[in-house]
């Protein structure tokens, strides 16, 4: 195992950080005050800020970056090339395909899943195109969102919902496959992850 962790951070019986998945990969940097729970596996090559917690058994593969005050919740699944912003919450149950990219302050709800692959095993020379979850979206439980989509700035996806083009900013993306709605006023401002009233 290779790996560099803040003095603070607190590393359960049974997680493995620094998984060596190649010869000569960089060693895991992760920051001060983490919580790393039992089952958890962290590859190398995988940069981590500081606060971060994870639940039991989670899985991030290598060349992936995760910013500060970051959420991982039980038996999530990051495939690697991933890049997370700060203040971001993923709940339990989420899976997250390579080459995504999700900003500051996104909360993706339990059982929701990305993709990236438009032909699964149809074709040799397959195009993996991630998801874009721009600053301070939400995606509700058991969402599905298909390659390439992008949620927009402050965007909101219902549960259940499956998304199929992108979500423009400050708009609700509810059904299957999902249509769009202009958010209320009211749920018009950033999510608040990480951030003390």
């Amino acid at each position: 195992m290779k790996a560099e962790i803040g003095k603070t951070t607190v590393i359960y019986k049974g997680a493995a950080v620094g998984y060596e998945y190649k010869k000569n990969c960089r060693p895991t940097l992760i920051g001060e005050n983490g919580i790393i729970r039992s089952g958890t596996i962290i590859y190398c090559d995988v940069v981590i800020g500081d606060n971060f917690r994870t639940g039991h058994n989670v899985l991030i593969r290598e060349q992936t970056e995760l910013g500060n005050n970051v959420l991982v919740g039980s038996s999530t699944i990051i495939e690697g090339r991933c890049k997370i912003g700060s203040n971001v919450s993923l709940q339990s149950m989420v899976y997250i395909p390579i080459n995504t990219l999700i900003e500051d302050f996104v909360f993706i709800g339990p059982n929701a899943v990305l993709t990236n692959d438009r032909y699964p095993i149809r074709t040799e020379n397959r195009e993996l195109i991630g998801v874009k979850l721009r600053k301070g979206c939400s995606i509700g439980a058991n969402a599905t969102i298909l390659p390439g989509v992008e949620v927009g700035e402050g965007a909101m996806v219902a549960a259940g919902s499956v998304v199929t083009r992108n979500v423009p900013e400050w708009h609700m993306a509810l059904g299957c496959p999902a249509r769009f709605k202009e958010l209320p006023e009211k749920l018009k401002e950033l999510n608040r992850i990480g951030v003390k009233p």
